[in-house]
C-alpha cells in the first residue's frame, strides 16, 4: 500500500450531505491546488504527516463507526487517494469523498459516494470546474454548491438545468457561504423557486464553531 500526507483524522458528526448528523470519521488529506475565497480549511494546504495506508485504516478503525469521509484540502490531488478509497470500501465502511470538482473523478471506486463541490463565481475559482466529471456522477452521488450571493444562486440554478442535475444525481446541495450569506435568505430563494435541492447549514460549525477537528 502507498503513502499519503494526512492533516488530521478525527471523529465528528457529519455536518453536511445526505448523511448529516451521523457519527463519521473524517480523513483530511493535505494539499489543495485551489484557493477559494470562502475556504475554511486553509490549514490543510501544507504540513501534515506522511502515513501508510494501513496506518490510516488502523486509526479509522479505532473510532468504531461505519461512515468515513475522505476530504481535504483536495484529496484527489494526492495520487494515492484512489487506493485509500478502495481500501476503505474493502474494509466494509460506507465511504464518501468530498472533492472540489476540479480533479478527475473517473477512477474513483464506484462504491464511494462522490460529493462534488462545483465552484460558484463567488468562490473565485469557477474557472477550475471540470464539468466532464458530471458524466461520472450518478444516483449515488451528490453535487454541492456553496452560495455566496444571488449571482451564485442564479448561476447554480443554470448549471443544474444545463446538466440535468436534478435527475442525474441523487442529491443537489445548496449551502450558504458561512458568514457571507444569511441562511434564511437562501431558504427563501429556494422556496420561491420550488427548487428540488437539499439546503444545508454546516452542522459542525453550529455546534462547535469554525475550528479544526470538528
Amino acid at each position: 500500500m502507498g503513502q499519503l500526507r494526512i492533516t488530521e483524522i478525527f471523529l465528528s458528526l457529519q455536518g453536511e450531505t445526505s448523511t448529516v448528523g451521523l457519527p463519521t470519521v473524517f480523513v483530511r488529506l493535505t494539499g489543495c491546488p485551489l484557493r477559494c475565497g470562502y475556504c475554511d480549511t486553509a490549514y490543510a494546504f501544507s504540513g501534515g504527516v506522511v502515513m501508510e495506508t494501513a496506518q490510516v485504516l488502523d486509526q479509522v478503525a479505532e473510532h468504531g463507526v461505519r461512515h468515513v469521509t475522505v476530504t481535504g484540502g483536495e484529496p484527489l490531488a494526492q495520487s494515492e487517494c484512489a487506493s485509500l478509497l478502495v481500501a476503505l470500501c474493502d474494509a466494509g465502511y460506507a465511504v464518501s469523498l468530498e472533492t472540489s470538482g476540479a480533479m478527475d473523478v473517473a477512477k474513483v471506486d464506484p462504491r464511494v459516494v462522490k460529493v462534488v463541490d462545483l465552484k460558484t463565481p463567488g468562490s473565485s475559482e469557477v474557472g477550475r470546474n471540470l464539468f466532464s466529471n458530471l458524466a461520472h456522477c450518478g444516483q449515488r452521488d451528490q453535487i454541492k454548491f456553496v452560495i455566496c450571493n444571488r449571482q451564485d444562486y442564479d448561476w447554480a440554478r443554470l448549471i443544474c438545468d444545463q446538466h440535468d442535475l436534478f435527475s442525474k444525481v441523487g442529491e443537489v446541495l445548496f449551502s450558504p457561504s458561512w458568514e457571507a450569506l444569511d441562511a434564511a435568505e437562501l431558504a427563501d430563494w429556494i422556496l420561491q423557486d420550488r427548487l428540488p435541492v437539499r439546503m444545508q447549514i454546516q452542522l459542525h460549525k453550529v455546534l462547535w464553531g469554525d475550528r479544526p477537528g470538528t
